[in-house]
Order: structure tokens, then sequence, then C-alpha cells
């Protein structure tokens, strides 16, 4: 029962960025096609589609976004997988995904244990 509570609760992502492209970014709409397509979003397609349209280079924009990410424990072992696939170490990792290096750390004795 709880797992049906968590997933209703959980935003419609798809809707949203669609909402997003056509008021405020057409122009990117066939960048983003092949995600708006899906008919669910995993955490790495939410992260890439969220690049996509907001990283333009702002850096204010960018601080403000990076303070508020949350990850789940879904999105969190999708990352880490993402690591052992295409053999990065904890630095790259950070790096690809805009995290500190502490949090992949903490991230990593989370799951081990």
């Amino acid at each position: 029962m709880d797992k049906q509570i968590q997933e209703m609760s959980r935003p419609d992502y798809r809707r949203i960025y669609n909402d997003i492209i056509i008021k405020k970014h057409p122009d990117k709409k066939e960048k983003c096609q092949s995600f708006l397509l899906k008919k669910q979003l995993s955490a790495l397609d939410i992260i890439k589609l969220n690049s996509l349209i907001f990283d333009s280079g702002d850096r204010e924009c960018i601080a403000f976004n990076q303070k508020n990410k949350a990850y789940n424990r879904s999105a969190i072992q999708e990352i880490l997988e993402y690591q052992i696939k295409n053999k990065l170490n904890n630095t790259q990792l950070a790096s690809h995904f805009k995290l500190s290096r502490n949090t992949i750390a903490k991230w990593k004795k989370m799951i081990m244990s």
C-alpha cells in the first residue's frame, strides 16, 4: 500500500516539462521530444531533460537549480549504476552530474550497507 501512495505522489514530470517547453522554450521541443514520448521518465531522464532545457550557461540559474535537487533511492541507484556501466571514478561521476564527490561517497556507503 505504501508503494501505491508513493507512486501517486510522484509528480508527472513528462507533463510538467512538456508545459515548460510549450510555454517558454518552444525552440527546444525537437531536442526533448524523445524524452517526452516516454510513458515514465527515469531519474536520469529528468536530469538530462532539465539540462537540455535550462542549462544556458547562466551561473545564477545553475546554482539555484543545484540547491533544489533531491534524489530518491532509485535515482541514487541509477546514478551509481551509470558509474559502473561507464567505468567512472567518483570525481568523474560528480563532475558529470554536478554533484559533490562527498555526496557520491556517502551514497555508496549508504547503498553498500
